[in-house]
């Protein structure tokens, strides 16, 4: 009986090792195929990546932002209308307050306007411009271009909107004081809003008639010509660094210095965080200044007789602009018939709303 007792303990005990035996081959299996299959599964499970043409994403990217650019400008015109549209407030956004202006190059410039469908051509003959077409700075590439023709083109582009659009806002300025010197009586906000306008224009004594005439817009051939007079159609070191399209002096404000400046001069050339603040720095220069009282008289006449500003008689009155004095309007006026910059004169911002249009 001892025999057989012992034989069969020792089988189970063959058995238990057999299956510890088993499970432990087993379990040394399982640890070393489950790291590879858990990479195998997680690479399964991974995203695809895609690979993108890196210069089209970005110019994709840019489109899409001059999209939402274009939107804002439109939302904000439909949301001013709805209350006061003659409100003294940037009608078309606040622009100025971009922290940081983008810089675009001169080839993608090219291709957001193509893709705009912002032809000069087209603009001639429909008279109207896309408010949405601004640039904030000027590209760097624009005084590379070599051919004359092509850079005056493209910086003809950059400024015609921004001189339209800060016209447009003293058109609409101007509607209102006709609008307030035509009725009974005059509201207290009416008030307020004249004795904003007497501040803003330089005018003592709350005289209208000085409100008046200096309430007035510059003609856009007229600007263009003075803009590329003094950048060299883009070119010079204050429109590129500056923002500064008309060349204006400071002695007190931030600016740029000269480079080749006399010793008796301690002037600099007023710089601009963009370029619609030279803009409408420009035409409040026309509009206030001391030296352009007879352009202002001038331009009263011509509304007084044809209701349309002729920039070829104007320019007479600008000789105090420049040192030059008549060789500097002389210039101004070849800049003007040589490049057909009165066909610009009567254009207007692409109307957004049937009550833009209206007021237009």
């Amino acid at each position: 009986m001892k025999k057989i007792s012992s034989r069969n303990k020792q089988d189970e005990s063959n058995l238990n090792f057999f299956k510890t035996l088993l499970t432990s081959l087993f379990v040394i299996l399982i640890f070393s195929v489950l790291p590879s299959s858990l990479s195998l599964i997680k690479n399964n499970l991974k995203p695809k990546e895609v690979v993108l043409n890196s210069s089209k994403q970005n110019f994709d990217e840019m489109i899409d932002k001059q999209k939402k650019h274009n939107n804002k400008i439109k939302n904000s015109i439909g949301d001013r209308y709805t209350w006061n549209i003659f409100e003294d407030i940037d009608v078309f956004g606040k622009e100025e307050e971009d922290e940081d202006p983008q810089r675009l190059s001169a080839s993608t410039i090219e291709e957001l306007f193509k893709h705009n469908g912002y032809d000069l051509d087209t603009v001639k003959e429909t008279k109207l411009v896309n408010a949405g077409n601004q640039l904030t700075k000027l590209p760097k590439e624009l005084k590379n271009i070599e051919s004359p023709k092509k850079r005056k083109k493209l910086f003809i582009k950059i400024v015609l909107p921004l001189i339209i659009e800060e016209n447009l806002k003293i058109r609409f300025d101007r509607k209102k004081l006709f609008t307030i010197l035509n009725k009974n009586n005059t509201t207290n906000p009416d008030k307020s809003w004249l004795n904003l306008k007497f501040k803003q224009y330089g005018i003592k004594n709350n005289d209208l008639t000085q409100l008046k005439i200096r309430m007035d817009e510059i003609p856009v051939s007229l600007a263009i010509a003075q803009a590329a007079k003094e950048t060299g159609w883009g070119s010079s070191r204050f429109a590129q660094e500056g923002n500064a399209l008309f060349g204006q002096w400071t002695w007190s404000g931030d600016g740029i210095k000269p480079l080749e400046l006399e010793k008796d001069k301690k002037h600099k050339v007023a710089k601009f965080k963009i370029l619609k603040a030279s803009v409408r720095a420009y035409q409040r220069n026309l509009n206030t200044h001391s030296s352009y009282k007879e352009f202002r008289i001038e331009r009263a006449i011509q509304r007084d007789n044809e209701e349309k500003l002729d920039s070829l008689k104007l320019v007479n009155f600008l000789e105090k602009y420049a040192e030059t004095g008549k060789e500097y309007t002389d210039v101004l006026k070849k800049i003007i018939n040589q490049n057909s910059l009165t066909d610009f004169d009567e254009v207007d911002i692409l109307p957004t709303s049937l009550k833009m249009k209206n007021l237009i």
